[in-house]
């Protein structure tokens, strides 16, 4: 397995001077010991990979020296627009190096939303003219950079490395400043779908989903909620489509720190359409926890000031289960858009599991919830 202190070394002697990105599980071990060695203002967590990339531009325009730019393969999508009009030869020539984790492989077991873009992730890159190369646990990293950084010169536009599976040796640090008190996420969960009797309920991807599916079944209740398992950021355009479909229904968005602001200006067309049964809850526990840890900028944020400016009609914030039940009371008579800020601390169980629904059986059922 490559060592990540040797890789950020390596690219760092090869010219990279910042560190920019979206976390991918793939990658955590590298990404924790880049956040923790970084100078400050050299490793920035952003919003989306598309930000991302738009910062490595104006890094390079700024300093002449390129930025590493890390996601999960998911993210390339969210970048192809910075990919082709920003960044391409043909447009302003801008290099970078982008390190993918390439999850759903084939060949190797993954999840239902990662098996398709597993599949045509090479094809993508191809598709946008990025040379790439592999690497993975028994590769030497030197003889690859060498030839990847020097596409990066004659090229003068972005390249890649697409990481496999378990290529980085671990690297175990806790999040910077992460909350070391206050409910798990679990917790806050089990004390919401509680509250939440035959509302509709769509939760956000990663851990958020698995802990809904789990709960539910320790609880014997029937799984009719919709568990975003892919598509980061989406839970809340879902959920106010869902919204708007249903008026006479209460909708529950059970949304993450990161994934809110990922797609942050849903918020603001959310308040703009006022759909009255929406409460949108955020359980920030300042980390993108599900794909190791590493710290949002949610912690410094007015949500409150937010949410209202956005056209949210009401907002709250608790932090333990006596809190969740004095908010939701309050809500419960009143009319949407409504922001619940559930104030967490990043963890979970070892043993947490998986759904054991398909996406197709998950959605069957939530619609037949939805029209009943």
């Amino acid at each position: 397995m490559i060592n990540p202190e040797a890789f950020y070394k390596a690219i760092q002697e090869r010219g990279i001077g910042l560190f920019t990105g979206v976390p991918d599980s793939l990658l955590k071990h590298l990404c924790a010991f880049v956040d923790h060695h970084c100078s400050t203002g050299n490793h920035i967590l952003t919003a989306n990979e598309g930000n991302a990339v738009a910062l490595a531009a104006g890094y390079y325009m700024s300093t002449g020296k390129m930025a590493a730019v890390y996601m999960q393969n998911s993210g390339l999508g969210n970048c192809v627009n910075p990919l082709t009009s920003l960044t391409d030869p043909q447009v302003y020539s801008i290099p970078m190096l982008l390190i993918i984790g390439w999850r759903g492989e084939p060949g190797v077991k993954d999840e239902p939303q990662h098996v398709k873009m597993g599949r045509i992730t090479p094809a993508q890159l191809d598709l946008l003219e990025i040379p790439y190369r592999v690497l993975d646990a028994a590769t030497d990293p030197e003889p690859v950079l060498d030839d990847l950084f020097s596409v990066l010169e004659s090229t003068s536009a972005p390249a890649a490395l697409l990481v496999r599976k378990n290529t980085f040796q671990a690297c175990t640090k806790a999040a910077k400043n992460a909350p070391t008190q206050g409910l798990k996420r679990e917790q806050a969960l089990r004390a919401l779908l509680g509250l939440a009797g035959d509302s509709l309920v769509i939760s956000t991807t990663g851990k958020t989903s698995r802990e809904v599916f789990e709960i539910r079944t320790s609880l014997g209740h029937p799984q009719q909620d919709f568990l975003t398992v892919g598509s980061m950021g989406h839970a809340s355009s879902i959920a106010l489509g869902t919204a708007l479909g249903n008026p006479g229904k209460k909708v529950i968005c059970l949304d993450g720190d990161g994934a809110m602001l990922m797609h942050m200006g849903t918020m603001a067309i959310t308040g703009s359409q006022k759909p009255q049964g929406l409460i949108h809850v955020i359980l920030n526990n300042q980390a993108h926890e599900s794909v190791g840890g590493q710290p949002t900028v949610a912690g410094n944020m007015d949500l409150r000031s937010i949410a209202l400016g956005c056209g949210y009609s009401f907002f709250h914030q608790a932090r333990d289960e006596a809190g969740i039940r004095q908010a939701w009371e309050n809500l419960l008579d009143k009319q949407g858009p409504a922001l619940l800020e559930i104030k967490i601390q990043p963890g979970s169980r070892a043993d947490l599991g998986r759904p054991t629904s398909t996406p197709i059986q998950n959605k069957q059922a939530f619609m037949e919830k939805a029209h009943a």
